[in-house]
């Protein structure tokens, strides 16, 4: 919330008026995103052919949304922080019916088994309010109606929020998987397939849209939000409902 409020500060009322009155820079990424990323992840896995159950980690993290992370992220390189945050917000939306549905064909076409993935399309409505729109919208008036407070609290969060990123990061990276601490060499199979989706992601959402003649602002933005998915559903889609 605290990161997606800081950004909601540097969101002006007439960017959102601008992707309302321009939806196809958000239709654009909503293609990238809920399409084209999960078929580079499919790719992969049909081409490379890693351990299945690698596979369908590769899957899962594909078709997950963005997060705060890549707001974040958009924000720190100076992309269009509205298309971003609204991109996520509407992503996260969707894919409460797309993540279910290809993560039961990763399942059946690499393991060869199937399993029921349930989201509660209202606990999903609520949890994105909470923690992507009504902070977003909170820094927005913020930054619309009282300046001087806004420019009074970006500094001091200019700083605190890349430490926020790091950690979160860490803590990723070192979370134990279901109770056993994954050993070196499964780090060294799985680095080169996640690090080739990421490249690929972010080559795909950065050129794709290109087509459809997007700005290059647009485009970095998108290629973010294609590239940086939510790993923390990802890992608790993985852990709690697939064991």
């Amino acid at each position: 919330e605290l990161i997606t409020l800081r950004l909601g500060l540097s969101i002006r009322l007439e960017d959102l008026k601008n992707l309302i009155k321009d939806p196809k820079n958000i239709t654009v990424g909503l293609l990238s995103q809920l399409i084209l990323l999960p078929l580079i992840a499919f790719s992969i896995a049909w081409i490379i052919e890693p351990n299945p159950l690698y596979a369908v980690g590769l899957i899962l993290i594909a078709v997950c949304p963005g997060g705060a992370t890549s707001n974040l992220v958009t924000f720190m390189i100076n992309g269009n922080v509205a298309l971003s945050v609204s991109l996520t917000a509407v992503n996260g939306i969707i894919t409460i019916y797309t993540i279910p549905i290809f993560t039961r064909l990763a399942l059946n076409v690499f393991l060869g088994r199937d399993s029921d993935i349930d989201f509660s399309l209202w606990e999903a409505v609520v949890r994105i309010t909470l923690i992507t729109v009504l902070p977003a919208a909170t820094g927005v008036l913020i930054r619309n109606w009282w300046p001087q407070i806004a420019r009074r609290m970006e500094q001091p969060m200019r700083y605190v929020l890349p430490v926020m990123l790091f950690i979160v990061y860490a803590g990723v990276l070192f979370l134990e998987d279901g109770g056993s601490s994954p050993q070196p060499q499964e780090y060294f199979q799985v680095l080169p397939i996640a690090l080739l989706l990421n490249f690929l992601a972010i080559s795909a959402g950065f050129f794709f849209p290109a087509l459809f003649g997007i700005e290059k602002r647009n485009r970095y933005t998108i290629a973010i939000e294609v590239g940086l998915q939510n790993s923390t559903l990802a890992l608790l889609i993985a852990l709690s409902m697939l064991n």
